[in-house]
């Protein structure tokens, strides 16, 4: 069964991802036909994409003068898409079998994961939660590995059930960041926006949530300490949205990320803040 309730009322948690995308009419292929996303609404320059029909989980726009996408820059690392169960990712992984994708796979022990990229080079990983119960702590700390996944276990789930694309309650599960100071960002996540560090791989990644989850956002910094921000014509992420429980808890965040310096605006009925590695962040209520 998968692990639904690290994203629902009383947890902090990513809720929709926007991509810039170079060619919107290339990527909205690719997200319905090998990531299995259905058209929420449509224009000339964006989609809204959906798995249940009612909510978007990712947006993708082609904005003017957009570029391509820059290496060695902060940004998306990947986003991550939670299935229900372990069918439903032996399903996917078949699909993209068959259309003999390159792929990246990994057994987590808390979770089992697929890895790929859209055509403009975002990550994006698809995965399956091993029951929250199975999870190894030491010392307050979730226990990762990143073992070979074992595909052929995966496959056997399916039982010969073909893949109708991504089932309606797929959520964002977490989102993992390029960052360029791991101290900084960790200060804005935990001080500002109320998230706990559960895990540490190294000097070089982090990785936070709430309520005991394995992670909701991950931070690297992989792509160089120090790492600039790309141009605001790259392809990547132009925001996420983070879930909190009621206005309350938003008002609680913004008084926090205040007193740590960081700006909170109102735009457009939202409240937008940015971390310190210029990543922009929509502070929504469930």
């Amino acid at each position: 069964m998968a692990t639904m309730e690290f994203h629902c009322d009383g947890h902090i948690y990513p809720g929709q991802v926007e991509l810039k995308v170079e060619n919107l009419k290339r990527s909205i292929l690719f997200y319905q036909e090998v990531i299995g996303f259905r058209i929420l609404e449509q224009t000339e320059t964006k989609a809204l994409l959906t798995a249940n029909g009612q909510t978007s989980l990712l947006t993708i726009e082609q904005p003017e003068s957009v570029i391509q996408k820059q290496p060695h820059t902060t940004g998306l690392y990947h986003f991550a898409l939670l299935l229900p169960n372990r069918t439903e990712l032996g399903k996917i992984l078949n699909h993209f079998i068959k259309l003999d994708l390159p792929l990246g796979a990994s057994d987590h022990l808390v979770s089992e994961a697929l890895y790929l990229n859209d055509p403009d080079g975002n990550g994006i990983e698809i995965y399956a939660d091993r029951p929250a119960a199975t999870w190894q702590w030491e010392n307050n700390q979730v226990i990762m590995v990143t073992d070979p996944l074992d595909g052929d276990s995966l496959l056997k789930e399916v039982d010969g059930e073909d893949w109708q694309g991504l089932p309606a309650d797929t959520i964002m599960g977490h989102i993992h960041l390029h960052v360029s100071d791991l101290a900084k960002d960790a200060e804005f996540y935990c001080k500002g926006l109320g998230f706990d560090i559960v895990s540490k791989y190294g000097g070089q990644a982090l990785f936070i949530s709430t309520g005991g989850y394995h992670h909701h956002i991950g931070l690297n910094t992989w792509a160089g300490v120090g790492a600039p921000k790309p141009s605001e014509h790259s392809v990547g992420l132009n925001w996420y949205s983070l879930i909190y429980p009621n206005g309350e808890a938003i008002q609680a965040a913004i008084t926090r990320l205040q007193k740590i310096g960081a700006v909170v605006k109102k735009e457009n009925g939202f409240f937008l803040t940015k971390d310190p590695s210029g990543h922009n962040i929509r502070l929504a209520g469930c």
